[in-house]
């Protein structure tokens, strides 16, 4: 008989969760089954409501977290008091990877979009692991690696110069990691406003704002499913 995970104990049977396992990041590929059943049995769960913070900018950066379930904001506040959207992540991605680093401190706030439940270590309970399973630390320095050379590669996306072109490439990512079928098209449960889209694209807002108002009409009516809000 199939036991029942840790995770559909604590989240309910409201909450939709991702297949996706501690042991199943891209971090941890390829690990052998004794390493990667130790991760599943160390990591710490925990649920969180709609609006609460999983970590704050300027925090000890001393957890790694993936997200079984629910959808979280990463956001940072620039010196003018300006605060900006860097990304969603969705149920089966990842924050925390400041943990690995030398920098002590988030750089950026996690918030929950929805209810959320993680599952992941604390830097005292991962570091406590690898000397258990010395592999585990090995590979996840191999993986950073392919990591960082992968990232490197796609960094020319942003040099795309329409403003047009960028915008729907992020309204194209944001739909298919975020969005949900319905009669009128593709919808999200979360709103995007103008400020949100101008740093997912790397562009003003004010541009952001002519591209929606000059666009052509297939890529207004994708903004208007989306429901992007000023």
């Amino acid at each position: 008989m199939k036991m029942e995970c840790l995770c559909e104990k604590i989240a309910g049977k409201e909450m939709e969760l991702s297949p996706v396992c501690i042991g199943q990041l891209w971090m941890f590929n390829d690990l052998g089954p004794v390493e990667v059943g130790a991760l599943g049995r160390e990591a710490l769960r925990k649920k969180y409501v709609k609006g609460r913070a999983l970590f704050l900018q300027g925090d000890p950066a001393d957890q790694m977290l993936l997200i079984k379930g629910g959808r979280v904001k990463l956001t940072k506040v620039l010196e003018d008091g300006n605060e900006l959207t860097l990304d969603i992540r969705k149920a089966g991605d990842f924050v925390g990877e400041n943990m690995f680093s030398e920098e002590s401190r988030y750089p950026v706030s996690a918030y929950c979009l929805e209810d959320t439940l993680t599952c992941g270590f604390s830097r005292n309970q991962f570091e406590k692991l690898v000397l258990q399973h010395p592999g585990i630390g090995l590979q996840v320095i191999k993986n950073f690696s392919k990591r960082i050379s992968w990232l490197t590669s796609h960094v020319g996306s942003m040099a795309v110069t329409n403003i047009e072109e960028r915008l729907y490439r992020v309204l194209s990512s944001v739909a298919k990691e975020h969005g949900t079928e319905s009669p009128e098209g593709i919808m999200l449960q979360f709103p995007l406003t103008h400020e949100d889209l101008s740093f997912l694209t790397g562009a003003h807002r004010v541009s952001i704002t002519r591209a929606m108002k000059d666009s052509e009409m297939p890529v207004k009516l994708f903004m208007g499913v989306m429901g992007v809000k000023k």
